[in-house]
């Protein structure tokens, strides 16, 4: 286990951390503890009371908590990464309680505990000798994180829509090569950063373990506690942009976004440019808007050195090529990858079948609604459109060897569906039937003063009561 603990200034604090840490029950010899110096002034120092294995980093290039947790985690020598706060004191349980889950498989995140103190003063020697949390502070007028409250709710986080929500920062831990596979943190995230980072574990395919053992106290009160609004809106563009599933963040109509909503692949080898394009407008031009269009064909075949000629027999291929290269929201690629990370969906199906404008709503809609892994939508011709969750890709590319079928992984771990399209392509709506109304039935005319018909009609009552 390494434990990488950020750190700029907070020397006293980080006596208390660091002093927690060498009373741990996780063996000492198993345990290495690195402290990134993130341009301190005056630079961080190692206590006299620190775990055993203790290494002071400083941080040469860039800045920041993102920038700090990466530069730990690259000089880690330990199988698993251990994130925690330079204000933080963990029961002496607590790196046990959350390294014990990473015996049973490696794509776990575990997730520790935390409730937010007054400092009080106390010094590190006492934090060492203390059995328990409640010997130090008090634990009673301590504000609760959200944290605890929705792992309570949602059952251990087994009936969470989105449990990396909870996995915020102080106190997790994940194998290291999970770490590194997603990325490390993103230094250019401001705000925000460990939920973000979390999101992209989440669509890895990780399953998110809370250890209620795993407690620990944070010393002193977030910033949400002194300005909750400007807090939240602080961190609303980074996610926004960032983390699709936040459709509460997206509300504005015509934007682009960092990371669309959905990827729409289309294998374009062999078609025609005039199909494609039929094919590009339909999924760009649908009630979902959210979306980037990846045309999958042999572009690497196309030099941009040689001269397009009208007999080229890569002509359609070059013409898609010159039509879409410089459409942001069109990508031309050779192979589609394993997943769409971090895009949480991804459309697949045949070029020839145009998306309709509710397609991917109605799909995205379904799928959400239980959690489907796939959503298989089964053709009148035989062939199939589907939708993929990115998490359960994810997954299944953790469980499965080359060769494997991933539905078959898929259904277990998260469920594919097959359905039938017309829910997702609605026939045209039939106009209804115009009535012509019948002409008025002929009457007799009206006689207006003055007209001959007049007069003919009085000649002929006179001519009746004219006696004989």
């Amino acid at each position: 286990m390494s434990v990488v603990i950020p750190a700029h200034g907070g020397q006293d604090k980080l006596d208390l951390t660091l002093a927690a840490l060498a009373a741990q029950t996780y063996p000492a010899h198993l345990m290495e503890v690195l402290v990134v110096d993130d341009g301190s002034r005056p630079p961080i120092r190692l206590p006299e009371i620190r775990p055993v294995g203790t290494r002071l980093v400083r941080v040469e290039d860039g800045w920041g908590i993102s920038n700090a947790v990466n530069t730990g985690a690259k000089a880690a020598d330990g199988e698993i990464i251990q994130r925690l706060d330079s204000d933080m004191v963990a029961c002496r349980e607590h790196i046990e309680a959350l390294a014990r889950w990473h015996h049973v498989t490696d794509y776990l995140v575990t997730i520790g505990m935390k409730k937010f103190v007054e400092a009080p003063p106390v010094t590190p020697r006492q934090v060492f000798r203390a059995g328990r949390l409640g010997e130090l502070f008090d634990l009673g007028s301590a504000v609760a994180s959200s944290t605890e409250a929705t792992i309570a709710k949602t059952d251990g986080l087994r009936k969470s829509r989105n449990p990396y929500h909870v996995c915020t920062g102080p106190t997790f831990a994940l194998p290291r090569e999970v770490f590194h596979a997603v990325g490390g943190l993103d230094p250019t995230v401001i705000r925000g950063e460990d939920t973000e980072f979390s999101y992209r574990l989440a669509m890895h395919g990780v399953v998110f373990v809370p250890d209620m053992d795993a407690q620990a106290v944070h010393l002193g009160l977030p910033s949400q506690h002194r300005d909750r609004e400007r807090a939240v809106r602080a961190v609303e563009p980074y996610l926004a942009h960032r983390i699709p599933l936040r459709r509460d963040l997206r509300k504005d109509r015509g934007r682009r976004w960092l990371v669309p909503y959905v990827e729409v692949v289309l294998d374009v080898t062999g078609t025609s440019e005039s199909v494609v394009r039929q094919a590009v407008a339909a999924a760009l031009d649908g009630k979902l808007q959210d979306v980037v269009v990846t045309l999958v064909g042999p572009w690497s075949r196309l030099s941009s050195g040689e001269r397009f000629g009208l007999s080229d027999p890569c002509f359609e291929l070059r013409l898609m090529r010159d039509l879409f290269a410089d459409d942001q929201r069109i990508r031309l690629i050779d192979e589609a990858a394993p997943t769409p990370a971090p895009i949480p969906f991804r459309y697949r199906g045949p070029v020839d079948v145009p998306l309709h404008r509710a397609t991917l709503e109605r799909m995205v809609e379904s799928v959400q609604k239980d959690l489907t892994g796939v959503l298989v939508v089964d053709l009148p011709d035989g062939r199939t459109a589907r939708l993929e969750r990115t998490s359960a890709l994810g997954r299944a590319c953790l469980l499965t060897s080359p060769g494997d079928d991933v539905d078959e992984v898929i259904s277990v771990t998260h469920g594919v569906r097959h359905e039938p399209p017309d829910r997702f392509w609605p026939a045209p709506a039939q106009p209804e039937p115009v009535t012509i109304p019948a002409p008025p039935a002929a009457s007799a005319p009206v006689a207006l003063p003055g007209d001959p018909a007049e007069n003919s009609l009085l000649r002929r009552l006179k001519s009746a009561l004219r006696p004989n």
